[in-house]
């Protein structure tokens, strides 16, 4: 069994309403409580972070199954929400909402398409991200699935 390891560091000078910072290697930004949670709202969140950590996971996991599908692909895009239930002060990440859009080339054919709607559902569960959250956070996935236009001439 290999085992990966990511590391973050850390700074934050205490209180509530501080800003501090975070290092993980290729992400470096400041951190706060978000300004609608009454917070400074300088740099980053936990709940900024939760949403991209699972929206980037789930965007890239699908690409490389749609590679290995070899499914011709003519572009990707994808917009993720984050639902935080706030009762009685006390917040709670309920759902997340997956909305990935993906367009086959004109010619891709039926069965193309089919397999493309299962990688689309098949991604979420196999996302390492989605996984650790399972049971925790609710999952939605509302995709988009269509063939490029073609070229009018």
């Amino acid at each position: 069994m290999a085992i990966e390891q990511f590391h973050l560091t850390a700074d934050w000078p205490g209180g509530r309403n501080a800003v501090g910072s975070i290092d993980a290697g290729q992400l470096k930004t400041d951190i706060s409580i978000p300004r609608e949670m009454d917070g400074p709202g300088i740099g980053t969140n936990p709940d900024e972070m939760l949403l991209g950590a699972a929206a980037t996971c789930y965007i890239i996991t699908l690409g490389a199954m749609l590679e290995r599908a070899e499914l011709p692909v003519a572009s990707m895009a994808h917009t993720s929400e984050g639902l935080v239930d706030v009762t009685n002060g006390v917040f709670t990440y309920k759902e997340i909402i997956h909305r990935p859009v993906i367009t086959l080339e004109t010619d891709a054919s039926d069965k193309q398409m089919e397999k493309a709607q299962k990688l689309i559902e098949k991604a979420e569960t196999a996302c390492m991200i989605s996984r650790a959250i399972q049971g925790n956070v609710e999952l939605t996935l509302e995709p988009t699935l269509g063939r490029a236009e073609k070229a009018r001439t």
